[in-house]
Order: structure tokens, then sequence, then C-alpha cells
């Protein structure tokens, strides 16, 4: 009775092609290491950076929880979303417009302020890069994240931009609205709203009421909003 010889060469070629080759169901792998460790790596730094920036930079002057969660979610969503269509081979149009798509939500219960707005594009904005730079280095990726940190960083600090906070005001005091008696005009709304109010702009008048709508530019608190200030009237 013959025996075949075991050649250990043949055994080990055989085991790495099977590895490479990987378990399959339907022509699809079942499971590929690499794969899964590069979406866990790059879903929790980009989750890491969303993170610092709402934070440290939004939420310490909105202190708006609702906010922040959105904020998480859609940064969490917009990353998995991207990165899964782009390992199934979909073309890039296809997801830069879903990109546009979640970009131009807006919220029907409340009006959503430009700085709200801003900070959900820009976090759609770096979960989409992270989502879609599969290709790119480690390296590279960092120093793209770190620009956008350091970006807001800059502009959200008052080292570089002074911050001028407004407010809109009901004024009855009518014959105070001509150019000639500004001064008399802003002295009167220092001494009634207790605010440092550096200048102001007549809006609407109403002759029939006595009454001008007036937007006031004070020095606030730089670390605050006050998000009462985007009402201008009641309806």
């Amino acid at each position: 009775m013959n025996q075949t010889e075991f050649d250990p060469q043949i055994a080990q070629e055989y085991a790495a092609s099977l590895a490479e080759k990987g378990l399959t169901f339907m022509g699809v792998d079942v499971f590929d290491s690499t794969m899964l460790m590069m979406l866990l790596i790059r879903f929790f730094a980009n989750l890491l950076v969303c993170w610092v920036i709402i934070q440290f930079f939004y939420y310490r002057k909105s202190k708006r929880k609702d906010y922040y969660f959105t904020f998480m979610l859609f940064s969490a969503t917009i990353f998995l979303l991207l990165f899964v269509l782009q390992n199934l081979s979909m073309e890039f149009g296809f997801a830069l417009g879903l990109f546009c798509i979640f970009g131009m939500i807006r919220y029907r219960t409340e009006t959503v302020s430009i700085r709200e707005m801003t900070y959900l594009f820009l976090i759609i904005g770096i979960s989409a890069v992270n989502g879609l730079s599969v290709d790119v280095d480690y390296t590279s990726l960092g120093v793209t994240n770190l620009l956008f940190i350091l970006i807001i960083w800059a502009l959200e600090s008052n080292k570089f931009l002074k911050h001028t906070s407004t407010k809109i005001i009901l004024y009855e005091k009518i014959d105070l609205i001509k150019p000639e008696n500004y001064n008399k005009m802003l002295d009167d709304l220092k001494d009634r709203t207790g605010l440092e109010v550096q200048r102001f702009e007549v809006g609407h008048i109403d002759f029939l009421r006595d009454v001008a709508y007036i937007k006031v530019y004070y020095k606030g608190d730089p670390e605050q909003i006050n998000t009462i200030d985007n009402v201008t009237r009641f309806s």
C-alpha cells in the first residue's frame, strides 16, 4: 500500500491560499480582518475629532444638548454610510450626492441658526473626508483633521475675532431716531438697557404706533451665545 508523502511546503502554500481567499458567502467575504481594523480605527478617530470640536468649541458656548446629540449622530451616520458605500465600489458621484442631500437638511420644528448650521455642515464634511479617504495615508488624514480643529480654534477664540452681540429692540421714542439725535439715542439705549452699546441701526418704523425696531450692537460675554438674540420680533 503506497502512502503519499507529506510535503510541508505544499501544505503551507495551500493554507496561505485559503487564508488569502477567506471564507465567502454568495461571493462576499464573511470576515476581513484588515477591513474591519481599518473601519474601527477610522471610525473612532473620526468620532474623537468630532467630539473634540463639539465639546470644546460648540458646546462650551451654546450649552445645547439637543444639537450635541444631533451632531454626534450625524458624525457616526455619515462616516459609516460613506465608508460602506465606497467599499461597495459605488460611484463617487452617488456618494457625494448623498452627502449634499444630508448637508441641505433643514429642521422644520424650529429655525436653525447660522452657527448651528455651520457646525452641522462642518461635522458632515469631516465625517465625509474620513469616510471616503480609504486610500489616504494616516499621516495626511491626521493633519487634515488637525487643520480643521486649528481653524475652528482660531475663529472661536477672541484673539483674532472680536465678539459683538446684537439685540432687536422695539423703541418708542420716535423723535430720537433722527440722524442728528444719534448720540442722544445712543446714551438713552445705554442707560435703559444697561448694556455697553457700541452702535445701533434703525429698522422698521411704524408712525401709526410711534415705534421703531432698533438693532443694537453691544459688547457681550464672548464665552456665551444668547439664543434669543436671533428673535427679531413677535409674530
